[in-house]
C-alpha cells in the first residue's frame, strides 16, 4: 500500500478505471459473439446486434481498450460474415 498521498489517489483511481475498462470491453466481447451468432443463425436482427457489436467495437477502440486496426478487422470480418450468409 502506498504511503504518498498522491500515490493512495493514483491507485484508487487506477482501481476505478481498471473495473470501467474491464466493464466495456467485456460488453464488445458480448456484443460481438452475440453479432457472429446471430449472423450464423440468420437470425432476422442480425444487423441490428452487428450495428451494436460496431458501436461497441469504436468505443472500445477510442478508449485504446483495442487498438484501432483490430477494431476495424474484427468489425469488417462482421460485415463479410453478414454478406455472404444475407
Amino acid at each position: 500500500m502506498p504511503n504518498i498521498k498522491s500515490a493512495i489517489k493514483r491507485a484508487k483511481t487506477t482501481e476505478v478505471r481498471n473495473a470501467r475498462n474491464i466493464q466495456v470491453k467485456s460488453a464488445m466481447r458480448t456484443a460481438v459473439k452475440k453479432a457472429e451468432a446471430a449472423v450464423v443463425n440468420k437470425d432476422e436482427n442480425a444487423k441490428d446486434l452487428l450495428f451494436t457489436a460496431v458501436k461497441q467495437l469504436d468505443k472500445a477502440a477510442s478508449k485504446g481498450l483495442i487498438h484501432k486496426n483490430a477494431a476495424n478487422r474484427t468489425k469488417s470480418r462482421l460485415m463479410k460474415k453478414l454478406s455472404v450468409n444475407a
